[in-house]
């Protein structure tokens, strides 16, 4: 291990049961370092931050620490004592630490984070437990900080804290999570726990999301070629005895070795499938809100709120934890009387719910009998599906249709409420931070079907990507109970979202600059023959740069390069850093030139 490397795993091996969550994996920690680690629901992401914390040992294998390596964990559900304050909490027992500045770091923590150093932990709401989770993990001032889903119950105040937290933190960090704009915000490298291999790409989610395309369209190719050669070989290992009595033993070994290879070679896991049972179409108004206002005791939640939801309309519901999200979804629906104000409802509404809480569920019912009680078989559309075929739509087999819902993780969990509201004809789809707990492909999918959903969407969720590629418009709670209706998904509402006024005339100002920039007359501008020369040759010299790019990319997606050779990480990243510099200025420079070519012609 070099000097400077934190943690480092060598030839790991995990396993539960026959199913191997690491297998011979590779990996290691540098200093400085935000990691995002991701994978599919039940891959082994959280039992790779037990082994790293030390609290699972692995089957096989080597982890070395650096001496004195201290590691904070916030896991996805925090354990605290309830009968604890928030300053308790975060202090601990400083007469078994000696850390007598703790208290200190604390009261700054809890200032930092709006927390209430008196309040009871038993009266938390979920996202202040969080906060309070990861003061106590930085109260500890660790080298290592490993977040289990830290986005999931923050509001976006609460995740861009984190994000801004993390930026500026001096330790190294690993985030699982499937907030994928937090990932391009925060991370520099992205570690994929897939089929047991841990796979490393340098830089943010979208870096990863390309680069990860063009290894698996490699891995495909490697692959055919493979089945081709194996097909090959059985075929004339399958020739008449003549041909068979003197067949070459050496091929023979080759063939049987290929067959083991073969076998040996986990294959991809299938993706969800997701199809969506279409109740009777709803009339044209879905709902009708007018001079709505909703109080709890002497506090207002929505006031003289008006909005009409029509039938395809996909609204996001925008605020922070506790600004009356899901008491407008009910009002929305029915469901709860408003203070004053009218609800008018439209007809043959059927809505399908999914509830953050999973509160749905019957912990004790099988999978099978959660999905279709009583049949074994589901509509959906014009498909009649056998319900253990559609519950391996959602990636569970067939062996754990009987198996009760209580021995789901939080992920499956979120997959079985899915299929089971995707089972039952609806027109309206209620989705209260569907989000949590889902892995990103699967998210992906599920953007794809509301996107196509032919029903109305509602849609409380914190992920601001998400949020994006669904909704048409979003109700969002601004100051003192007022609600206010914009054209679009999250970053639409941030571009026409009211500015402060200081900010609103410096954009008045600056937009007259630009007006008066263009106003001035261009002088024609020719293009010199030199200048030519240089634009037929920039697409070489990018082409060459791009290749040059891939293949240090490609060296950096080998996880025992970060054991063997820490040292040239940094060197490859430096590598990586300069060509995407000279990247950009040739690019700049291409376009600046096919313009002048084209304005002087």
């Amino acid at each position: 291990m070099a000097a400077n490397t934190l943690i480092t795993l060598s030839n790991v091996q995990l396993a539960y049961g026959h199913h191997p969550l690491l297998d011979h994996a590779d990996f290691a920690v540098q200093p400085g370092e935000r990691i995002g680690l991701i994978g599919r629901n039940g891959a082994g992401k959280s039992s790779l931050l037990k082994l790293l914390d030390g609290r699972t040992m692995p089957d096989d294998g080597e982890i070395m620490r650096l001496g004195g390596l201290k590691i904070s964990t916030v896991e996805q559900e925090p354990e605290l004592d309830e009968s604890l304050t928030v300053f308790d909490t975060l202090c601990g027992d400083i007469t078994e630490s000696e850390d007598w500045q703790r208290p200190s770091r604390v009261n700054a923590l809890i200032e930092q984070l709006g927390l209430s150093a008196d309040a009871l932990i038993a009266g938390l709401s979920g996202g202040t437990r969080k906060r309070v989770a990861l003061a106590r993990a930085l109260a500890d001032e660790p080298d290592l900080l490993l977040l289990d889903e830290p986005t999931n119950h923050l509001d976006f105040i609460g995740i861009g804290w984190l994000e801004n937290l993390l930026l500026n933190a001096r330790c190294s960090s690993i985030i699982i999570t499937h907030d994928r704009r937090f990932l391009d915000a925060v991370a520099t490298r992205i570690v994929e726990l897939d089929r047991g291999k841990l796979f490393s790409f340098p830089g943010n989610f979208s870096t990863w999301q390309q680069r990860k395309a063009e290894w698996l369209e490699a891995e495909k190719q490697q692959n055919a070629k493979f089945d081709k050669v194996l097909a090959q070989e059985e075929a004339w290992i399958r020739k008449g005895v003549e041909a068979r009595r003197t067949r070459n033993e050496g091929r023979v070994r080759r063939l049987e070795q290929l067959r083991r290879d073969r076998a040996s070679r986990r294959e991809r896991v299938g993706n969800v499938s997701l199809a969506v049972a279409e109740g009777q179409r709803s009339g044209k108004l879905v709902v009708e809100l007018e001079n709505v206002s909703h109080a709890y005791d002497d506090r207002v939640l929505i006031r003289d709120f008006s909005a009409t939801i029509m039938r395809k309309d996909r609204i996001g519901l925008i605020g922070a934890n506790g600004a009356g999200k899901t008491t407008l979804l009910k009002i929305i629906l029915g469901e709860l009387q408003p203070t004053s104000g009218t609800v008018r409802l439209g007809t043959n509404l059927t809505v399908g719910y999914f509830d953050q809480m999973r509160a749905q569920l019957d912990e004790t019912a099988t999978l099978a009998d959660t999905i279709n009680p009583g049949s074994e078989w589901i509509e959906i559309g014009d498909q009649r599906k056998h319900v253990m075929s559609y519950l391996e739509d959602f990636l569970f087999p067939p062996a754990r249709a009987h198996s009760p819902v209580q021995s789901l993780s939080g992920g499956e969990r979120a997959r079985l409420v899915l299929a089971r509201m995707f089972a039952r004809p609806t027109n309206i789809l209620v989705l209260d931070e569907p989000t949590n707990d889902l892995d990103i492909e699967t998210l992906e999918l599920l953007e794809d079907l509301l996107q196509d959903y032919p029903g109305t969407v509602l849609l409380v969720s914190h992920d601001r990507a998400f949020l994006d590629n669904v909704v048409t418009q979003t109700f969002v709670a601004e100051e003192n109970g007022h609600w206010q209706e914009y054209v679009g998904g999250y970053d639409e509402w941030l571009a026409q979202r009211p500015a402060p006024p200081d900010a609103a005339s410096e954009k008045a100002r600056k937009k007259e600059a630009a007006a008066a920039e263009r106003a001035k007359p261009i002088k024609a501008i020719r293009v010199t023959s030199w200048e030519l020369r240089e634009l037929e040759e920039l697409p070489d010299t990018i082409a060459q740069l791009e290749a040059k790019q891939s293949q240090l990319a490609a060296k950096l997606a080998d996880g025992s390069l970060y054991r063997d050779a820490p040292a040239e990480v940094d060197v490859i990243n430096e590598q990586l850093g300069s060509i995407e510099k000279q990247l950009i200025t040739l690019f700049g420079r291409w376009e600046a030139l096919e313009e002048k070519k084209n304005g002087g012609s």
